[in-house]
């Protein structure tokens, strides 16, 4: 008997029980709605998640092409519309995440307004996006099986029994669109405590993976801007402590934290760390501060700061700002350290931000982290901040001309113009960009590959092409040529707008409630029939 059909005989025996007063309950009907409603809460949604995040994981180790993808979302119709299109096209969601970016949360979901990537959005509104992404995925769910429902009604009526079995088959196998969303916490919104608390918020919505950041919260940037500082291992180990322990405290014992580290491009800390002795992680997170030795007491000037290192007194330059600068050229170090402290310290994933996508920077950085973690893995932000296009091009500039090619007729500064499309550098660049999540997984450990804010840019683009030519001559004209056409020759879903909405399924429920006294709204005069 199918898991379709136990649930049936299961909520029959419940009605029977009670007896006549529930004679007009269909047990299937009532099924149907469980079926459609797998997932009750965000921490059951957190429990299936983490288990499927590592098993991945695993499976990763043992075959670097098994990396896994997803896509930044700011609205839970946009992560519902990308599982539904990985399904329609890949036909499973294996290995496809979604990804919850904070700097489309500050820009997008705030109650101020669009606001830069600092922290100063309601930090309420991240674990809120959680719980919406997974409404819409689970209302995906339910929009699917429904028509699936419908399906098997029209072969039942046909007496079609081949039919019956297939859609069955179907039902009992349907795979959900509810997948890992990797959700970030930026660096933490708060000491230790404050990140607890969020980190529970999210978790309660249903936030499997959390992504954490080395930085000062109060002084918090864009990994891709000037200005980040961060902070001391030991603060940072704290903020890690206390999502483990929002994880545990929740039961989801296999919860996913990825520590992110910013030293590659941040120059500034804070704090001095605490070190009680030559050699600790304190005293090696102050040896890459920048200052003066000195060695008398004359040398020190009102306000300065002097700290013990390598044995003798060091003076760390003091910026206006009150801030610490680290010495130059240290920032492939401290990610170094940063990184291994981090996986020593209860942190599952690694996230490198870097400047530049590039596979042997990111493989040498890698190399090192793993002579001492072997299994280290990283999550790696494919940014929209990189022009890819130019430093790709460049890349195979550079490789060429060491190769002794001739490359006279290029401009290394100028490669992103379109004059040089056609070419062979920029056809060998961009099939580097086609491969290089699979190259990088294979060669820089890279576990998970996503794009922060892909969905911020192509409704930006999609939405100036449509007013272009609507408010010019073209009018409807533009929107029923790139966007009603294409919906139908593509089969997108949502060319059926109230049915995504909701309202067949609204429809069934009411024939289910009221029998036939049920007014629907899918009835011979529906427009929507037109599709």
């Amino acid at each position: 008997m199918s898991a379709y059909q136990n649930e049936i005989k299961a909520i029959a025996a419940v009605t029977e029980a009670a007896g006549s007063t529930w004679a007009a309950i269909n047990p299937e009907y009532a099924a149907r709605m469980r079926v459609q409603n797998r997932f009750r809460t965000g921490l059951e949604i957190a429990k299936y998640t983490a288990a499927i995040m590592r098993k991945d994981m695993a499976e990763y180790d043992a075959d670097t092409n098994a990396y896994t993808q997803s896509l930044g979302c700011w609205h839970g119709f946009i992560g519902q519309q990308k599982l539904i299109s990985i399904k329609k096209h890949l036909k499973t969601t294996n290995k496809r995440y979604l990804y919850l970016s904070g700097w489309m949360v500050a820009a997008l979901r705030s109650e101020f307004g669009p606001l830069p990537d600092q922290s100063m959005h309601e930090k309420t509104s991240v674990s809120n996006l959680i719980e919406e992404l997974y409404t819409f995925l689970r209302q995906a769910d339910a929009r699917e099986l429904d028509l699936l429902f419908v399906d098997l009604d029209e072969a039942r009526a046909a007496g079609d029994k081949s039919k019956e079995a297939e859609i069955q088959a179907k039902i009992d196998n349907f795979e959900t669109h509810v997948v890992p969303i990797i959700a970030d916490i930026d660096a933490g919104f708060g000491n230790p405590e404050a990140t607890y608390l969020l980190a529970k918020k999210m978790i309660e919505a249903g936030a499997c993976c959390i992504q954490i950041e080395n930085q000062v919260s109060d002084e918090k940037q864009c990994g891709h801007q000037d200005g980040k500082v961060t902070v001391p291992h030991s603060d940072f180990l704290a903020k890690i402590n206390a999502v483990r322990y929002a994880f545990l405290e929740l039961g989801i014992d296999d919860g996913v934290i990825v520590a992110r580290t910013d030293s590659l491009g941040a120059g500034l800390t804070k704090a001095i760390a605490v070190t009680d002795e030559p050699g600790d992680l304190g005293d090696q997170y102050n040896s890459f501060l920048d200052g003066d030795y000195i060695d008398s007491a004359e040398d020190i000037q009102n306000g300065d700061v002097v700290i013990k290192a390598n044995g003798k007194l060091l003076k760390p330059k003091r910026l206006a700002s009150g801030l610490f600068q680290f010495r130059k050229d240290t920032g492939v170090e401290r990610v170094i350290l940063d990184c291994i402290t981090s996986l020593q310290n209860g942190a599952d994933l690694l996230w490198i931000e870097t400047e530049k996508p590039h596979v042997g920077q990111i493989a040498d950085m890698v190399n090192r982290i793993r002579e001492v973690v072997p299994n280290a893995k990283l999550v790696y932000n494919n940014s929209p901040s990189f022009n890819w296009t130019l430093n790709f091009r460049q890349q195979v500039f550079d490789a060429m001309q060491e190769e002794g090619k001739d490359v006279s007729s290029y401009d290394r500064a100028k490669l992103m113009s379109v004059e040089y499309d056609e070419t062979e550098l920029a056809k060998l660049a961009d099939e580097k960009i086609r491969t290089f999540q699979k190259d990088a997984s294979r060669e820089a450990g890279i576990f998970h590959h996503l794009i922060t804010l892909p969905t911020y840019h192509t409704a930006a683009l999609s939405t100036d092409n449509l007013a272009k030519g609507y408010f010019a001559d073209e009018g409807m004209l533009a929107y029923v040529k790139g966007v009603q056409r294409q919906e139908i020759r593509q089969g997108i879903a949502c060319v059926k707008h109230q049915n995504m909405a909701g309202s067949d399924i609204g429809d069934n429920h009411k024939e289910y409630f009221a029998g036939e006294a049920a007014l629907k709204a899918g009835g011979k005069d529906n427009t929507m029939n037109q599709f």
